[in-house]
Protein backbone atom coordinates (compact mmCIF):
# COMPACT_ATOMS: atom_id res chain seq x y z
CA UNK A 1 0.00 0.00 0.00
CA UNK A 2 3.15 2.34 0.56
CA UNK A 3 4.40 2.18 -2.78
CA UNK A 4 0.79 2.57 -4.46
CA UNK A 5 0.73 5.63 -2.56
CA UNK A 6 3.90 6.49 -3.20
CA UNK A 7 3.64 6.03 -6.86
CA UNK A 8 0.07 7.72 -6.68
CA UNK A 9 1.71 10.79 -5.00
CA UNK A 10 4.19 11.07 -7.20
CA UNK A 11 2.47 11.08 -10.42
CA UNK A 12 -0.29 13.67 -9.13
CA UNK A 13 2.80 15.66 -8.02
CA UNK A 14 4.28 15.96 -11.37
CA UNK A 15 0.83 16.42 -13.39
CA UNK A 16 0.23 19.35 -10.65
CA UNK A 17 3.55 20.73 -11.54
CA UNK A 18 3.13 20.56 -15.18
CA UNK A 19 -0.85 22.14 -15.20
CA UNK A 20 1.13 25.15 -12.83
CA UNK A 21 3.93 25.34 -15.31
CA UNK A 22 1.19 25.84 -17.89
CA UNK A 23 -0.66 28.21 -16.02
CA UNK A 24 2.20 30.35 -15.85
CA UNK A 25 3.65 29.86 -19.34
CA UNK A 26 0.18 30.58 -20.67
CA UNK A 27 -0.28 33.98 -18.74
CA UNK A 28 -1.49 37.17 -20.66
CA UNK A 29 1.25 39.52 -21.35
CA UNK A 30 0.43 43.04 -20.94
CA UNK A 31 -2.62 44.24 -22.93
CA UNK A 32 -3.61 40.40 -23.75
CA UNK A 33 -7.30 39.13 -23.55
CA UNK A 34 -7.94 36.14 -21.67
CA UNK A 35 -10.80 34.39 -22.86
CA UNK A 36 -12.01 31.00 -20.52
CA UNK A 37 -14.42 28.23 -21.78
CA UNK A 38 -17.06 29.41 -19.88
CA UNK A 39 -19.25 32.22 -21.60
CA UNK A 40 -22.31 32.11 -19.66
CA UNK A 41 -23.03 35.00 -18.22
CA UNK A 42 -23.54 35.66 -14.55
CA UNK A 43 -26.45 37.28 -13.38
CA UNK A 44 -26.12 40.00 -10.39
CA UNK A 45 -28.17 42.18 -8.08
CA UNK A 46 -30.91 44.56 -8.86
CA UNK A 47 -29.87 47.89 -10.12
CA UNK A 48 -26.09 46.18 -10.53
CA UNK A 49 -25.22 45.83 -14.39
CA UNK A 50 -24.72 42.19 -15.22
CA UNK A 51 -20.92 41.15 -15.99
CA UNK A 52 -20.12 39.15 -18.37
CA UNK A 53 -17.38 36.49 -17.24
CA UNK A 54 -14.87 37.24 -20.16
CA UNK A 55 -13.61 41.03 -19.70
CA UNK A 56 -12.71 42.62 -23.05
CA UNK A 57 -10.24 44.98 -22.96
CA UNK A 58 -7.84 44.86 -25.59
CA UNK A 59 -5.29 47.83 -26.40
CA UNK A 60 -4.35 47.98 -29.99
CA UNK A 61 -2.01 45.07 -30.90
CA UNK A 62 -3.41 42.90 -28.35
CA UNK A 63 -3.64 39.11 -28.63
CA UNK A 64 -6.50 36.82 -27.43
CA UNK A 65 -5.15 33.86 -25.19
CA UNK A 66 -7.57 30.90 -24.63
CA UNK A 67 -7.16 28.98 -21.31
CA UNK A 68 -7.55 25.48 -21.80
CA UNK A 69 -6.93 22.19 -20.19
CA UNK A 70 -2.84 21.46 -20.69
CA UNK A 71 -3.74 17.30 -20.01
CA UNK A 72 -6.51 16.97 -23.04
CA UNK A 73 -5.02 15.80 -26.00
CA UNK A 74 -1.27 15.23 -24.85
CA UNK A 75 0.81 12.58 -23.70
CA UNK A 76 -0.65 13.25 -19.76
CA UNK A 77 -3.96 11.83 -21.34
CA UNK A 78 -2.52 8.19 -21.17
CA UNK A 79 -0.59 8.58 -17.59
CA UNK A 80 -4.29 7.99 -15.63
CA UNK A 81 -4.28 4.35 -17.68
CA UNK A 82 -0.45 3.45 -17.34
CA UNK A 83 -0.16 3.95 -13.58
CA UNK A 84 -3.35 1.65 -13.35
CA UNK A 85 -1.06 -1.16 -15.30
CA UNK A 86 2.32 -0.56 -13.23
CA UNK A 87 0.57 -0.37 -10.23
CA UNK A 88 -1.14 -3.46 -11.37
CA UNK A 89 1.95 -5.27 -11.77
CA UNK A 90 2.96 -4.31 -8.46
CA UNK A 91 0.28 -5.11 -6.65
CA UNK A 92 -0.69 -8.03 -8.33
CA UNK A 93 -4.44 -6.28 -7.39
CA UNK A 94 -6.33 -5.04 -10.19
CA UNK A 95 -9.20 -3.50 -8.22
CA UNK A 96 -7.54 -0.30 -6.43
CA UNK A 97 -5.26 -0.44 -9.90
CA UNK A 98 -7.74 0.76 -11.81
CA UNK A 99 -9.50 2.93 -9.37
CA UNK A 100 -5.89 5.10 -8.92
CA UNK A 101 -6.20 5.11 -12.47
CA UNK A 102 -9.46 6.65 -12.26
CA UNK A 103 -8.94 9.01 -9.47
CA UNK A 104 -5.82 10.30 -11.35
CA UNK A 105 -7.95 10.77 -15.01
CA UNK A 106 -10.17 12.54 -12.55
CA UNK A 107 -7.89 15.26 -11.52
CA UNK A 108 -6.24 15.31 -14.86
CA UNK A 109 -9.55 16.41 -15.62
CA UNK A 110 -10.50 19.03 -13.53
CA UNK A 111 -6.89 20.00 -13.71
CA UNK A 112 -7.16 19.25 -9.64
CA UNK A 113 -10.22 20.78 -8.50
CA UNK A 114 -11.16 18.53 -5.96
CA UNK A 115 -14.72 19.02 -5.95
CA UNK A 116 -14.53 19.34 -10.07
CA UNK A 117 -12.69 15.88 -9.71
CA UNK A 118 -15.66 14.03 -7.72
CA UNK A 119 -18.33 14.97 -10.07
CA UNK A 120 -15.97 13.90 -12.90
CA UNK A 121 -15.33 10.60 -10.85
CA UNK A 122 -18.79 10.07 -10.18
CA UNK A 123 -20.68 11.60 -13.50
CA UNK A 124 -18.21 11.11 -16.35
CA UNK A 125 -16.70 7.85 -14.56
CA UNK A 126 -18.75 5.03 -12.42
CA UNK A 127 -22.24 6.51 -13.55
CA UNK A 128 -22.01 6.70 -17.07
CA UNK A 129 -19.86 3.12 -17.12
CA UNK A 130 -22.75 1.57 -14.73
CA UNK A 131 -25.27 2.74 -17.29
CA UNK A 132 -23.14 1.70 -19.99
CA UNK A 133 -22.92 -1.80 -19.19
CA UNK A 134 -25.80 -2.08 -16.43
CA UNK A 135 -27.51 -4.82 -19.29
CA UNK A 136 -24.19 -6.74 -19.17
CA UNK A 137 -24.40 -7.13 -15.18
CA UNK A 138 -28.32 -8.13 -15.73
CA UNK A 139 -26.65 -10.70 -18.35
CA UNK A 140 -24.27 -12.11 -15.66
CA UNK A 141 -26.43 -12.25 -13.06
CA UNK A 142 -29.06 -14.56 -14.58
CA UNK A 143 -26.20 -16.28 -16.22
CA UNK A 144 -24.80 -17.04 -12.70
CA UNK A 145 -28.34 -18.18 -11.46
CA UNK A 146 -28.56 -20.64 -14.32
CA UNK A 147 -25.57 -22.53 -13.94
CA UNK A 148 -26.33 -22.26 -10.07
CA UNK A 149 -29.51 -24.12 -10.53
CA UNK A 150 -28.04 -26.39 -12.91
CA UNK A 151 -25.49 -27.63 -10.44
CA UNK A 152 -27.88 -27.40 -7.89
CA UNK A 153 -30.61 -30.12 -9.55
CA UNK A 154 -27.86 -32.20 -9.92
CA UNK A 155 -27.89 -32.39 -13.89
CA UNK A 156 -24.09 -32.03 -13.49
CA UNK A 157 -23.71 -35.21 -11.48
CA UNK A 158 -25.90 -37.06 -14.21
CA UNK A 159 -24.34 -36.30 -16.88
CA UNK A 160 -21.01 -37.08 -15.50
CA UNK A 161 -22.36 -40.87 -14.77
CA UNK A 162 -23.19 -41.18 -17.93
CA UNK A 163 -19.82 -40.21 -19.52
CA UNK A 164 -18.25 -42.38 -17.24
CA UNK A 165 -20.51 -45.51 -18.27
CA UNK A 166 -21.02 -44.56 -22.07
CA UNK A 167 -17.01 -43.44 -22.65
CA UNK A 168 -14.92 -46.36 -22.91
CA UNK A 169 -11.50 -45.39 -24.08
CA UNK A 170 -8.61 -42.97 -22.55
CA UNK A 171 -8.43 -40.24 -25.54
CA UNK A 172 -12.62 -40.78 -25.89
CA UNK A 173 -13.22 -39.75 -21.77
CA UNK A 174 -10.45 -36.75 -23.16
CA UNK A 175 -12.10 -35.83 -26.34
CA UNK A 176 -15.54 -35.78 -24.58
CA UNK A 177 -14.62 -33.19 -21.48
CA UNK A 178 -13.01 -31.22 -24.52
CA UNK A 179 -16.56 -31.25 -26.22
CA UNK A 180 -18.16 -30.40 -23.20
CA UNK A 181 -15.77 -27.64 -22.28
CA UNK A 182 -16.70 -26.09 -25.95
CA UNK A 183 -20.35 -26.54 -26.02
CA UNK A 184 -20.23 -24.70 -22.50
CA UNK A 185 -19.20 -21.30 -24.56
CA UNK A 186 -21.62 -18.51 -22.28
CA UNK A 187 -19.19 -18.16 -19.84
CA UNK A 188 -15.77 -19.26 -18.25
CA UNK A 189 -17.37 -19.36 -15.30
CA UNK A 190 -19.36 -21.65 -16.27
CA UNK A 191 -17.17 -23.78 -17.28
CA UNK A 192 -15.40 -24.16 -14.78
CA UNK A 193 -17.97 -24.57 -12.39
CA UNK A 194 -19.50 -27.54 -14.40
CA UNK A 195 -16.91 -29.25 -16.51
CA UNK A 196 -14.85 -30.90 -13.43
CA UNK A 197 -18.02 -31.70 -11.48
CA UNK A 198 -19.19 -33.23 -14.56
CA UNK A 199 -16.35 -35.07 -15.97
CA UNK A 200 -14.39 -36.32 -12.54
CA UNK A 201 -16.25 -39.55 -12.72
CA UNK A 202 -15.23 -40.47 -15.96
CA UNK A 203 -11.23 -38.99 -16.27
CA UNK A 204 -11.13 -40.59 -12.87
CA UNK A 205 -12.16 -44.39 -14.84
CA UNK A 206 -9.86 -43.90 -17.56
CA UNK A 207 -6.89 -42.84 -14.63
CA UNK A 208 -6.58 -38.96 -16.18
CA UNK A 209 -4.59 -37.03 -13.81
CA UNK A 210 -6.66 -34.38 -11.42
CA UNK A 211 -3.61 -31.96 -13.48
CA UNK A 212 -4.66 -33.10 -16.90
CA UNK A 213 -8.29 -32.25 -16.09
CA UNK A 214 -7.15 -29.07 -14.55
CA UNK A 215 -5.46 -28.40 -17.99
CA UNK A 216 -8.61 -28.83 -20.22
CA UNK A 217 -11.38 -27.22 -18.43
CA UNK A 218 -9.13 -24.52 -18.46
CA UNK A 219 -8.03 -24.37 -21.64
CA UNK A 220 -11.76 -24.61 -23.31
CA UNK A 221 -12.87 -22.31 -20.60
CA UNK A 222 -11.58 -18.80 -21.56
CA UNK A 223 -10.03 -19.35 -24.97
CA UNK A 224 -13.84 -20.48 -26.30
CA UNK A 225 -15.24 -17.75 -24.36
CA UNK A 226 -13.13 -15.33 -26.30
CA UNK A 227 -13.90 -17.02 -29.82
CA UNK A 228 -17.93 -17.59 -29.42
CA UNK A 229 -20.36 -14.44 -30.33
CA UNK A 230 -23.03 -15.44 -27.80
CA UNK A 231 -20.88 -15.12 -24.42
CA UNK A 232 -20.12 -13.01 -21.07
CA UNK A 233 -16.69 -12.31 -22.73
CA UNK A 234 -18.09 -10.77 -26.14
CA UNK A 235 -20.32 -8.22 -24.36
CA UNK A 236 -18.16 -7.68 -22.10
CA UNK A 237 -15.68 -6.72 -25.57
CA UNK A 238 -18.22 -5.14 -27.61
CA UNK A 239 -18.29 -2.46 -24.67
CA UNK A 240 -14.91 -1.02 -25.57
CA UNK A 241 -15.34 -0.65 -29.35
CA UNK A 242 -16.20 3.11 -29.37
CA UNK A 243 -15.02 5.10 -31.77
CA UNK A 244 -15.22 3.09 -35.27
CA UNK A 245 -17.85 1.97 -37.63
CA UNK A 246 -18.70 -0.98 -36.37
CA UNK A 247 -20.94 -2.09 -33.31
CA UNK A 248 -19.18 -3.52 -30.20
CA UNK A 249 -20.33 -7.72 -31.64
CA UNK A 250 -19.71 -7.22 -35.10
CA UNK A 251 -15.87 -6.11 -34.43
CA UNK A 252 -15.73 -8.84 -32.23
CA UNK A 253 -16.85 -11.04 -34.87
CA UNK A 254 -14.28 -10.10 -36.82
CA UNK A 255 -11.35 -10.31 -34.53
CA UNK A 256 -12.41 -14.38 -33.89
CA UNK A 257 -10.45 -15.26 -36.99
CA UNK A 258 -6.78 -13.84 -36.20
CA UNK A 259 -7.58 -14.50 -32.46
CA UNK A 260 -4.82 -16.91 -32.82
CA UNK A 261 -3.96 -17.89 -29.49
CA UNK A 262 -7.92 -19.23 -28.60
CA UNK A 263 -7.98 -21.15 -31.86
CA UNK A 264 -4.62 -22.83 -31.58
CA UNK A 265 -5.27 -24.20 -28.18
CA UNK A 266 -8.24 -26.27 -29.13
CA UNK A 267 -5.89 -28.10 -31.85
CA UNK A 268 -3.12 -28.01 -29.54
CA UNK A 269 -5.33 -30.54 -27.00
CA UNK A 270 -6.54 -32.27 -30.31
CA UNK A 271 -3.00 -33.00 -31.43
CA UNK A 272 -1.67 -34.27 -28.19
CA UNK A 273 -4.91 -36.29 -27.37
CA UNK A 274 -4.56 -38.27 -30.86
CA UNK A 275 -0.53 -38.28 -30.72
CA UNK A 276 -0.56 -39.15 -27.04
CA UNK A 277 2.06 -36.42 -26.39
CA UNK A 278 2.53 -35.03 -23.15
CA UNK A 279 5.69 -33.15 -21.24
CA UNK A 280 7.09 -31.10 -18.99
CA UNK A 281 5.92 -31.64 -15.52
CA UNK A 282 2.95 -32.86 -16.99
CA UNK A 283 4.43 -35.96 -18.10
CA UNK A 284 5.01 -37.04 -14.33
CA UNK A 285 1.53 -36.39 -13.57
CA UNK A 286 0.45 -38.62 -16.25
CA UNK A 287 2.59 -41.67 -15.71
CA UNK A 288 2.02 -41.61 -11.94
CA UNK A 289 -1.64 -41.69 -12.92
CA UNK A 290 -1.30 -44.55 -15.62
CA UNK A 291 1.40 -46.63 -13.28
CA UNK A 292 0.30 -46.61 -9.43
CA UNK A 293 -3.21 -44.84 -10.11
CA UNK A 294 -1.79 -41.69 -7.95
CA UNK A 295 -4.23 -38.96 -10.26
CA UNK A 296 -3.27 -36.19 -7.69
CA UNK A 297 1.12 -36.42 -8.38
CA UNK A 298 1.70 -37.18 -5.33
CA UNK A 299 0.01 -34.30 -3.49
CA UNK A 300 -3.07 -35.97 -2.11
CA UNK A 301 -6.59 -34.90 -3.23
CA UNK A 302 -8.16 -31.27 -2.26
CA UNK A 303 -10.79 -31.31 -0.29
CA UNK A 304 -14.24 -30.64 -2.19
CA UNK A 305 -16.39 -32.66 -3.75
CA UNK A 306 -15.95 -34.17 -6.83
CA UNK A 307 -19.94 -33.76 -8.11
CA UNK A 308 -22.63 -31.16 -7.76
CA UNK A 309 -25.50 -32.98 -5.63
CA UNK A 310 -27.97 -31.53 -3.95
CA UNK A 311 -27.88 -31.27 -0.37
CA UNK A 312 -30.02 -33.25 0.66
CA UNK A 313 -28.41 -36.18 -1.17
CA UNK A 314 -31.34 -36.76 -3.50
CA UNK A 315 -30.36 -36.26 -7.11
CA UNK A 316 -33.51 -35.95 -9.66
CA UNK A 317 -31.51 -33.96 -11.86
CA UNK A 318 -31.15 -36.05 -15.62
CA UNK A 319 -28.69 -35.53 -18.47
CA UNK A 320 -31.65 -32.94 -20.35
CA UNK A 321 -31.65 -31.08 -17.60
CA UNK A 322 -27.99 -29.95 -18.65
CA UNK A 323 -28.84 -30.02 -22.61
CA UNK A 324 -32.08 -28.21 -21.96
CA UNK A 325 -31.58 -24.96 -20.24
CA UNK A 326 -27.89 -24.72 -22.14
CA UNK A 327 -29.99 -24.89 -25.36
CA UNK A 328 -32.72 -22.73 -24.57
CA UNK A 329 -30.24 -20.06 -23.96
CA UNK A 330 -28.25 -20.00 -26.72
CA UNK A 331 -31.64 -20.21 -29.02
CA UNK A 332 -32.96 -17.28 -26.89
CA UNK A 333 -29.93 -15.72 -27.06
CA UNK A 334 -29.58 -15.74 -30.67
CA UNK A 335 -32.84 -14.94 -31.58
CA UNK A 336 -32.78 -11.60 -29.03
CA UNK A 337 -29.54 -10.04 -30.71
CA UNK A 338 -31.22 -10.55 -34.23
CA UNK A 339 -33.82 -9.50 -32.79
CA UNK A 340 -32.81 -6.19 -31.29
CA UNK A 341 -30.89 -5.58 -34.29
CA UNK A 342 -33.85 -5.43 -36.64
CA UNK A 343 -34.05 -8.39 -38.48
CA UNK A 344 -37.05 -8.21 -40.64
CA UNK A 345 -37.86 -9.09 -44.44
CA UNK A 346 -36.30 -5.67 -45.30
CA UNK A 347 -33.20 -6.84 -43.24
CA UNK A 348 -31.32 -10.21 -43.57
CA UNK A 349 -30.01 -12.25 -40.92
CA UNK A 350 -26.26 -11.06 -40.33
CA UNK A 351 -26.78 -7.84 -41.00
CA UNK A 352 -29.42 -7.42 -38.32
CA UNK A 353 -26.60 -9.85 -36.12
CA UNK A 354 -23.97 -6.55 -36.85
CA UNK A 355 -25.99 -3.92 -35.79
CA UNK A 356 -27.42 -5.68 -32.47
CA UNK A 357 -26.77 -4.06 -29.68
CA UNK A 358 -25.10 -6.80 -27.34
CA UNK A 359 -26.20 -4.96 -23.97
CA UNK A 360 -30.12 -5.31 -25.02
CA UNK A 361 -30.12 -8.78 -26.85
CA UNK A 362 -28.02 -10.70 -24.11
CA UNK A 363 -30.20 -10.44 -20.62
CA UNK A 364 -33.31 -10.53 -23.17
CA UNK A 365 -32.76 -13.77 -24.10
CA UNK A 366 -31.02 -14.66 -21.04
CA UNK A 367 -34.60 -13.42 -19.35
CA UNK A 368 -36.48 -15.58 -21.28
CA UNK A 369 -34.43 -18.23 -20.76
CA UNK A 370 -34.57 -18.39 -17.17
CA UNK A 371 -37.93 -18.03 -16.89
CA UNK A 372 -38.55 -20.91 -19.32
CA UNK A 373 -35.63 -23.16 -16.80
CA UNK A 374 -37.92 -22.08 -13.91
CA UNK A 375 -40.99 -23.12 -15.38
CA UNK A 376 -39.31 -26.44 -16.63
CA UNK A 377 -37.38 -27.41 -13.28
CA UNK A 378 -40.74 -26.80 -11.51
CA UNK A 379 -42.81 -29.37 -13.83
CA UNK A 380 -40.15 -31.54 -13.20
CA UNK A 381 -39.81 -31.34 -9.36
CA UNK A 382 -36.19 -30.79 -9.72
CA UNK A 383 -35.99 -27.97 -8.12
CA UNK A 384 -38.64 -25.52 -6.01
CA UNK A 385 -39.10 -22.41 -6.32
CA UNK A 386 -37.31 -21.57 -3.24
CA UNK A 387 -34.39 -23.48 -4.76
CA UNK A 388 -34.54 -21.02 -7.65
CA UNK A 389 -34.92 -18.18 -5.45
CA UNK A 390 -31.70 -19.54 -3.83
CA UNK A 391 -30.11 -19.94 -6.89
CA UNK A 392 -30.28 -16.15 -7.82
CA UNK A 393 -28.52 -15.13 -4.55
CA UNK A 394 -25.80 -17.59 -5.57
CA UNK A 395 -25.65 -16.30 -9.50
CA UNK A 396 -25.36 -12.52 -8.04
CA UNK A 397 -22.25 -13.56 -5.53
CA UNK A 398 -20.73 -15.77 -8.36
CA UNK A 399 -20.65 -12.42 -10.73
CA UNK A 400 -19.41 -9.48 -8.20
CA UNK A 401 -15.61 -9.61 -9.42
CA UNK A 402 -16.92 -9.93 -13.07
CA UNK A 403 -19.12 -7.03 -12.23
CA UNK A 404 -16.82 -4.66 -10.34
CA UNK A 405 -13.67 -5.48 -13.05
CA UNK A 406 -16.02 -4.10 -15.62
CA UNK A 407 -17.44 -1.26 -13.74
CA UNK A 408 -13.60 -0.18 -13.21
CA UNK A 409 -12.61 -1.20 -16.58
CA UNK A 410 -15.35 1.05 -18.40
CA UNK A 411 -14.83 4.03 -15.91
CA UNK A 412 -11.04 4.20 -16.50
CA UNK A 413 -11.69 4.01 -19.91
CA UNK A 414 -14.61 7.06 -19.86
CA UNK A 415 -11.14 8.94 -18.47
CA UNK A 416 -9.00 8.43 -21.27
CA UNK A 417 -11.75 9.03 -23.74
CA UNK A 418 -12.21 12.43 -21.30
CA UNK A 419 -8.71 13.53 -22.06
CA UNK A 420 -8.48 12.94 -25.89
CA UNK A 421 -5.69 9.78 -25.04
CA UNK A 422 -7.50 8.45 -28.27
CA UNK A 423 -6.14 11.77 -30.23
CA UNK A 424 -2.77 11.67 -28.84
CA UNK A 425 -2.27 8.35 -29.65
CA UNK A 426 -3.78 8.25 -33.45
CA UNK A 427 -1.73 11.69 -33.80
CA UNK A 428 1.54 9.57 -32.76
CA UNK A 429 0.55 6.70 -34.74
CA UNK A 430 -0.64 8.77 -37.98
CA UNK A 431 3.64 10.07 -37.93
CA UNK A 432 5.11 6.54 -37.58
CA UNK A 433 5.96 4.52 -40.17
CA UNK A 434 3.93 1.61 -42.16
CA UNK A 435 6.77 -1.05 -41.29
CA UNK A 436 6.12 0.01 -37.77
CA UNK A 437 2.64 -0.62 -37.70
CA UNK A 438 3.02 -3.71 -39.00
CA UNK A 439 4.88 -5.02 -36.36
CA UNK A 440 2.42 -3.69 -33.90
CA UNK A 441 -0.21 -7.00 -33.52
CA UNK A 442 3.15 -9.06 -32.01
CA UNK A 443 3.82 -6.32 -29.57
CA UNK A 444 0.09 -6.23 -28.25
CA UNK A 445 -0.17 -9.71 -28.11
CA UNK A 446 2.72 -9.61 -25.77
CA UNK A 447 1.92 -6.02 -24.01
CA UNK A 448 -1.50 -7.60 -23.47
CA UNK A 449 0.08 -11.26 -22.42
CA UNK A 450 2.06 -9.85 -19.95
CA UNK A 451 -0.68 -7.31 -18.32
CA UNK A 452 -2.60 -10.27 -18.32
CA UNK A 453 -0.45 -13.07 -16.47
CA UNK A 454 0.85 -10.13 -13.91
CA UNK A 455 -2.43 -9.15 -12.74
CA UNK A 456 -4.58 -12.07 -13.27
CA UNK A 457 -7.17 -10.62 -15.55
CA UNK A 458 -8.13 -10.50 -18.97
CA UNK A 459 -11.34 -8.52 -18.43
CA UNK A 460 -9.25 -5.57 -17.14
CA UNK A 461 -5.96 -6.20 -19.41
CA UNK A 462 -8.39 -5.81 -22.59
CA UNK A 463 -10.24 -3.19 -20.78
CA UNK A 464 -7.48 -0.78 -20.64
CA UNK A 465 -5.74 -2.04 -24.05
CA UNK A 466 -8.59 -1.97 -26.45
CA UNK A 467 -8.95 1.66 -26.65
CA UNK A 468 -5.32 2.62 -27.24
CA UNK A 469 -5.85 -0.05 -30.24
CA UNK A 470 -9.03 1.30 -31.49
CA UNK A 471 -6.64 4.27 -31.64
CA UNK A 472 -3.78 3.30 -33.21
CA UNK A 473 -5.75 1.89 -36.19
CA UNK A 474 -7.67 3.41 -39.13
CA UNK A 475 -10.96 2.55 -39.06
CA UNK A 476 -10.58 1.03 -42.87
CA UNK A 477 -7.66 -1.26 -42.39
CA UNK A 478 -7.51 -4.24 -41.48
CA UNK A 479 -4.89 -4.36 -39.26
CA UNK A 480 -7.32 -3.06 -36.40
CA UNK A 481 -9.30 -5.95 -36.19
CA UNK A 482 -6.10 -7.70 -36.32
CA UNK A 483 -4.83 -5.30 -33.00
CA UNK A 484 -8.04 -6.45 -31.24
CA UNK A 485 -7.60 -10.01 -32.21
CA UNK A 486 -4.16 -9.63 -30.64
CA UNK A 487 -5.22 -7.93 -27.49
CA UNK A 488 -7.89 -10.29 -26.48
CA UNK A 489 -5.74 -13.17 -27.58
CA UNK A 490 -2.86 -11.62 -25.34
CA UNK A 491 -5.25 -11.09 -22.61
CA UNK A 492 -6.50 -14.68 -22.52
CA UNK A 493 -2.75 -15.83 -22.84
CA UNK A 494 -2.19 -14.28 -19.75
CA UNK A 495 -4.97 -14.89 -17.63
CA UNK A 496 -4.81 -18.78 -18.92
CA UNK A 497 -1.68 -19.22 -16.59
CA UNK A 498 -1.77 -16.76 -14.72
CA UNK A 499 -1.38 -17.94 -10.50
CA UNK A 500 -3.65 -15.59 -9.67
CA UNK A 501 -6.52 -15.96 -12.41
CA UNK A 502 -9.73 -16.41 -10.99
CA UNK A 503 -9.90 -18.97 -13.75
CA UNK A 504 -6.58 -20.81 -13.10
CA UNK A 505 -8.37 -20.31 -9.67
CA UNK A 506 -11.53 -22.09 -10.40
CA UNK A 507 -9.91 -24.86 -12.81
CA UNK A 508 -8.23 -25.95 -9.99
CA UNK A 509 -11.10 -25.99 -7.76
CA UNK A 510 -13.01 -27.55 -10.62
CA UNK A 511 -10.46 -30.81 -10.45
CA UNK A 512 -9.67 -30.61 -7.20
CA UNK A 513 -6.47 -30.17 -8.42
CA UNK A 514 -3.57 -28.58 -6.28
CA UNK A 515 -3.06 -25.05 -7.52
CA UNK A 516 0.83 -25.04 -8.35
CA UNK A 517 0.79 -28.38 -9.23
CA UNK A 518 -1.41 -27.18 -12.20
CA UNK A 519 0.05 -23.79 -12.55
CA UNK A 520 3.23 -25.42 -13.27
CA UNK A 521 1.95 -28.24 -15.49
CA UNK A 522 0.33 -26.20 -17.98
CA UNK A 523 3.00 -23.27 -18.43
CA UNK A 524 5.13 -25.45 -20.46
CA UNK A 525 1.90 -25.66 -22.83
CA UNK A 526 0.56 -22.38 -22.85
CA UNK A 527 3.77 -21.39 -23.84
CA UNK A 528 4.16 -23.71 -26.89
CA UNK A 529 0.59 -22.20 -27.96
CA UNK A 530 1.44 -18.40 -27.06
CA UNK A 531 5.13 -19.09 -29.38
CA UNK A 532 3.19 -20.22 -32.44
CA UNK A 533 0.59 -17.16 -32.01
CA UNK A 534 3.21 -14.30 -31.85
CA UNK A 535 5.08 -16.01 -34.78
CA UNK A 536 1.44 -15.90 -36.21
CA UNK A 537 0.47 -11.98 -35.21
CA UNK A 538 3.77 -11.10 -36.42
CA UNK A 539 3.18 -12.66 -40.12
CA UNK A 540 -0.46 -11.30 -39.99
CA UNK A 541 0.87 -8.02 -39.85
CA UNK A 542 2.58 -7.83 -42.95
CA UNK A 543 0.56 -10.98 -44.95
CA UNK A 544 -3.03 -9.69 -43.88
CA UNK A 545 -4.44 -13.17 -45.19
CA UNK A 546 -6.27 -15.19 -42.55
CA UNK A 547 -5.78 -18.34 -44.60
CA UNK A 548 -2.17 -18.40 -45.21
CA UNK A 549 -1.15 -16.97 -41.89
CA UNK A 550 -3.40 -19.50 -40.14
CA UNK A 551 -2.03 -22.74 -41.83
CA UNK A 552 1.08 -21.70 -41.39
CA UNK A 553 0.74 -21.84 -37.67
CA UNK A 554 -1.13 -24.96 -37.93
CA UNK A 555 2.14 -26.66 -39.48
CA UNK A 556 4.72 -24.93 -37.27
CA UNK A 557 2.41 -25.99 -34.61
CA UNK A 558 2.47 -29.29 -35.23
CA UNK A 559 6.46 -29.30 -36.18
CA UNK A 560 6.89 -28.42 -32.65
CA UNK A 561 4.77 -31.09 -30.65
CA UNK A 562 6.33 -34.06 -33.24
CA UNK A 563 9.53 -32.64 -32.48
CA UNK A 564 9.38 -32.17 -28.57
CA UNK A 565 7.46 -35.56 -28.34
CA UNK A 566 10.86 -36.75 -30.42
CA UNK A 567 12.76 -35.17 -27.66
CA UNK A 568 11.10 -36.44 -24.09
CA UNK A 569 11.45 -39.97 -26.00
CA UNK A 570 15.10 -39.79 -26.15
CA UNK A 571 15.46 -38.31 -23.08
CA UNK A 572 13.76 -41.17 -21.43
CA UNK A 573 15.11 -44.20 -23.54
CA UNK A 574 18.50 -42.27 -22.45
CA UNK A 575 17.48 -42.46 -18.91
CA UNK A 576 16.52 -46.00 -18.97
CA UNK A 577 19.76 -47.11 -20.73
CA UNK A 578 21.87 -45.06 -17.68
CA UNK A 579 19.70 -47.16 -15.46
CA UNK A 580 20.73 -50.23 -17.04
Amino acid sequence: MRKIMLLTGLVISLGFCCCTTEVYASAPSEGAVVKTEQTTAVSAPAGVPAVSPVQEKTPPGGKEIKKSNPFKGTFWALIPPVLAIILALITKEVYSSLFMGILLGGLFSSQFSLVKTMDCIISEGLLAAIKATSGIFVFLVILGTIVAMINKSGAASAFGQWAKKHVKSRPGTIFATIILGVLIFVDDYFNCLTVGSVMAPATDAQKVSRAKLAYIIDATAAPVCMIAPISSWAAAVSQYAGGTPYSGLELFIRSIPYNFYSLLTLIFLVIITLFKVDFGSMRHHEKLALESGDLYGGKGAVAGEDSAVPEDGKSRGRIIDIVLPLLILTVFCVYALVHVGGFSREKSFIAAFGDTDATVGLPWGALAALILCIAYTGSRRVLSMRDCVESIVKGFTLMVPAILILTLATSLKNMTVLLGAKDFVASVMNSTAGNLASLLPCVIFLAASFLAFSTGTSWGTFGILIPIVVAIFPASSPLLYIGISACLAGAVCGDHCSPISDTTIMASAGARCDHISHVVTQMPYVLVVASVSFVGFLLAGVIRNWGVVFLCCCILLIATILVIKAVVLRQEKRAAESVK
